[in-house]
């Protein structure tokens, strides 16, 4: 019971200080780190990378909400 209070109080410390970041002047949605700092976003190059990086997390998700679903449905994952 004990490792679940640590894990909640653990993880709301975290969504408050991500909430207080937010309130900082010059925020840019997303940067909760402050690396919009040292990045200049009018750089193609940057955005190209930015663009990149992102569909290759949501291919990641589509990729695992398959192997989730089958593994519920079909019971069988692997070789």
């Amino acid at each position: 019971a004990v490792g679940w209070l640590q894990f909640v109080l653990g993880c709301g410390t975290i969504e408050w200080l991500a909430e207080k970041i937010k309130d900082r002047p010059g925020y840019k949605p997303g940067d909760i780190l402050g690396a919009a700092y040292w990045v200049d976003d009018s750089d193609e190059g940057w955005v190209d990378y930015q663009n990149k990086e992102i569909n290759n997390g949501r291919l990641a998700m589509v990729a695992f909400m398959g192997i989730f679903v089958q593994a519920l449905y079909f019971d069988n994952y692997g070789d």
